[in-house]
């Protein structure tokens, strides 16, 4: 099951939104402070809590840590009711809220499975963390613990497709083996030893944990992927294999939604995606009338605007123009 919209009232940096989402992949675009992250951690905790309000109530606490635990962090205007609902086909969650906690919400959902890669790697820290997490008040979003849960999952006793084995290929020749778990420590095996994650370059872990996740059997057909900076701390020479999976993934009945700044990303979705593809593009801004955060949708990444990206690179080169026509004017080489 698909997500296919959400909607969100006074809630974290949102005073009205509405985004309709593609069965495949959703790419998410907007200067910083434009709730990229927002709305895939609502969109998560929704995926997780698609059975009782109190656990969708408990779910956005864990995902947004807001101090005190409290919901009157997520209300964007004190004093007026904040709401969001998430939809999924004919089924929707929704919570609405006040700074006094939960107030009223509706439940004829059921629960999807889904994984959130957050920006901070956590394979070379797994060691007690989840121990510790159940023990203690660590100030680590939920996000963070979820993502071990998943990644010591064992393999499926199914064997693995025709799909799913071209891309856990396509990452082993990336990072030149496969991934072991031993305990609660990760490592890199290939013929020559099994390297410990901590001694990994911090790209290649998460091309590790990405293996992982799709040889456990966590990325299935009707799951979802959220994704926050899958560029973070990656080689761009790696961006195209990167996008090969995603793109595989969405293929494979699996819904993507990431949140980028990065050009060569979405140059690499814009040149790998075919016309079968579903993918839509989501560019995050501020209305210049109003102030407020609004979202532009299109199917087609030349359809993009604003783009914050797009205006950056344009600064550079035009930047670099009037440099070198400077340097010709004052007689000097480029």
């Amino acid at each position: 099951m698909a997500l296919t919209k959400v909607k969100f009232e006074n809630f974290t940096a949102f005073k009205h939104l509405e985004v309709e989402f593609s069965p495949g992949i959703n790419a998410l675009i907007g200067a910083n402070g434009t709730g990229k992250t927002h709305l895939m951690k609502a969109c998560y905790a929704a995926c997780g809590a698609f059975k009782a309000d109190d656990i969708f109530k408990d779910r956005l606490l864990g995902a947004f840590l807001p101090s005190r635990r409290w919901l009157d962090g997520l209300v964007k205007q004190p004093g007026m009711l904040a709401s969001a609902v998430v939809y999924a086909g004919d089924r929707e969650l929704s919570i609405s809220f006040d700074a006094r906690g939960a107030r009223t919400g509706t439940d004829t959902g059921l629960p999807i499975a889904s994984t959130y890669i957050p920006p901070k790697e956590m394979l070379a820290n797994a060691p007690g963390f989840l121990s510790l997490y159940a023990a203690r008040e660590v100030h680590f979003e939920e996000v963070y613990r979820d993502i071990l849960h998943r990644a010591y999952l064992p393999a499926l006793r199914a064997p693995v497709d025709d799909a799913h084995e071209r891309m856990l290929e396509n990452l082993e020749a990336v990072i030149g083996g496969k991934v072991m778990v031993k305990g609660e420590e990760f490592f890199l095996s290939n013929e020559q030893r099994d390297l410990e994650f901590t001694l990994l370059a911090e790209g290649w872990r998460k091309l590790g944990l990405l293996w992982l996740l799709i040889r456990n059997g966590t990325l299935q057909k009707g799951s979802v992927l959220f994704w926050d900076e899958p560029e973070a701390n990656l080689n761009p020479k790696m961006f195209k294999v990167v996008i090969q999976v995603l793109l595989e993934l969405q293929r494979a009945g699996v819904q993507v939604f990431f949140a980028t700044h990065d050009y060569v990303i979405l140059k690499e979705l814009d040149l790998q995606m075919t016309e079968e593809d579903e993918v839509a593009f989501h560019s995050l801004y501020r209305d210049e009338e109003t102030g407020e955060i609004a979202c532009h949708t299109t199917s087609r990444y030349l359809g993009v605007h604003p783009s914050a990206i797009d205006e950056a690179f344009t600064d550079l080169y035009d930047r670099e123009i009037a440099r070198s026509i400077k340097g010709i004017k004052d007689g000097r080489p480029d």
